[in-house]
């Protein structure tokens, strides 16, 4: 159905079985104000911005109006928490439509911080305006890193105050989604012990994420080959930029290869393998260099949901599941080595890749060496400041590289223009974000907001008034921490 506002809504997951989710109305906010409308991608849906920007707009933004066409629900899913399962759900979400964008794509509008649902258990289904802000930066700047990501249409606040630790605005977020079918879905689906439900489920998912497979002698088998290779490439990807995602739970974990939920996640600073910013995981589950082994952890917990779908014959079935996985491990090394040959500006493929790569990123953690920056002092020449460019192993780790660079057979200009194409010169620093995340959120000011996502748009320009962007936080500041459940 077409509207002023552009909403062309087909509701294929509300056909499913209802045992999947529940019909759910958007609780009523008293008094809604848009802060943020993500134009380009109103645009790129197919949706008005102007008339999202109305007051009508802003109503459906809230969830006090339906969009034409609109069926609201929210979806039940369960999930491996820091390892330990749990029953779950949309607890604070409410999926409000699939959009059919004018090329024919599906994705799914959803308000997050929506009020409560059947899935809420003891929370209150809102929403802090701080975390909804933030994840609005971080998933529009992942974006623009060319990593698959959920994105953010708009951040609505809702004249209530919220209680956390203290008193707080209130604010929903819509967030864009391929889908928002996770391994938890299938978790759940499994837990029913109604192979039915579960094979309903996955035919969904190969419809709506990997139609070609759909011809495949095994196609239960081919959709789990087609998460493990979505996911392995998805975790490069964060890696290759210093990205920790901080809460890898299995509801966390899409079949379509998208990042969801920018709880408690951060980029790395200085590097280091074993950083961990969120502030429940004492032990360090989901620190930066565990991000390839949970997901695996994670891909295996798919594989048991798939089981009585892959063969009759569980051990069988089994077996064969278990030979894919191994395949992630080898896809993941190659698509990160991949990823690191085009940052250092390397042509082709040679065995001592790995090695120099290796060895480069040990010199960084012993001299504590910003992540994001070093690459770019490498595409610009830049070796005048830290203890990394002073020392002997660095020197010698130079000529390896410059050696390895002649190869090339090309202008250093080429070489240097494929390593500006990989390398950002900005990322969204956390002591950055946090600096326009304040103002908004104590004084009602989102210049700053503004112009860190203008700053973050484009993060492959290296343009001059993003100079000041990549500084690192101040040494002497505190440990960045981030927060689960805002």
């Amino acid at each position: 159905m077409q509207s002023d506002f552009g909403f062309n809504f087909d509701n294929s997951y509300a056909r499913l079985p209802g045992i999947l989710f529940s019909f759910q109305e958007p609780a009523s906010i008293p008094a809604p104000q848009a802060v943020v409308i993500n134009d380009e991608l109103a645009e790129f849906l197919g949706l008005s911005p102007q008339a999202l920007r109305s007051e009508a707009g802003t109503a459906v933004l809230a969830g006090n109006e339906n969009p034409p066409g609109g069926l609201p629900l929210a979806q039940a899913y369960a999930g491996h928490q820091f390892g330990h399962f749990t029953m779950l759900g949309d607890g604070r979400a409410i999926l409000i439509g699939e959009q059919i964008t004018p090329s024919g794509q599906r994705y799914d509008l959803q308000l997050k911080g929506s009020g409560r649902t059947p899935y809420s258990r003891g929370g209150d289904g809102k929403a802090a305006l701080g975390p909804m802000l933030r994840e609005y930066i971080i998933s529009e700047a992942m974006h623009s890193l060319k990593i698959p990501t959920t994105r953010s249409l708009a951040v609505v606040t809702t004249g209530e105050q919220v209680q956390r630790e203290r008193l707080l605005p209130g604010a929903v977020l819509t967030r864009v989604a391929a889908s928002h079918l996770r391994v938890g879905t299938f978790q759940y689906a499994s837990g029913l012990r109604d192979e039915k439900v579960l094979k309903q489920l996955a035919d969904y998912a190969i419809k709506r994420h990997y139609p070609d497979i759909s011809l495949e002698a095994n196609k239960y088998l081919a959709l789990f080959r087609a998460a493990v290779r979505a996911q392995a490439s998805l975790v490069a990807g964060w890696m290759l930029v210093g990205f920790v995602h901080g809460v890898m739970n299995t509801d966390n974990m899409t079949i379509s290869g998208e990042t969801i939920d920018y709880g408690p996640c951060a980029f790395m600073d200085t590097f280091d393998p074993a950083v961990v910013f969120s502030s429940i995981d004492y032990h360090g589950r989901y620190a930066y260099a565990n991000q390839p082994k949970i997901a695996a952890w994670n891909l295996a917990r798919f594989a048991e949901a798939l089981l009585p779908l892959i063969d009759d014959d569980q051990e069988k079935a089994r077996l064969l599941a278990e030979d894919e996985l191994k395949n992630f491990h080898a896809q993941y090394n190659k698509d990160f080595l991949d990823g690191m040959r085009r940052k250092l500006g390397l042509k082709g493929a040679q065995e001592e890749d790995a090695e120099l790569v290796g060895d480069l990123l040990q010199l960084m953690y012993e001299h504590r060496a910003d992540y994001t920056n070093t690459f770019l002092d490498l595409t610009f020449g830049r070796f005048d400041e830290g203890s990394l460019y002073r020392s002997e192993a660095f020197a010698s780790w130079k000529l390896r590289w410059q050696k390895r660079l002649s190869g090339n057979a090309e202008p250093w200009e080429e070489t240097q223009k494929r390593m500006k194409q990989s390398n950002p010169a900005v990322i969204p620093r956390n002591h950055r974000v946090e600096e326009a995340l304040r103002p908004a959120v104590q004084a009602g000011d989102y210049r700053p907001l503004h112009k860190l996502l203008q700053i973050l748009a484009d993060p492959f320009s290296h343009s001059p008034e993003q100079a000041e962007y990549a500084a690192p936080p101040d040494p002497e500041a505190p440990p960045y921490r981030t927060f689960c459940g805002t």
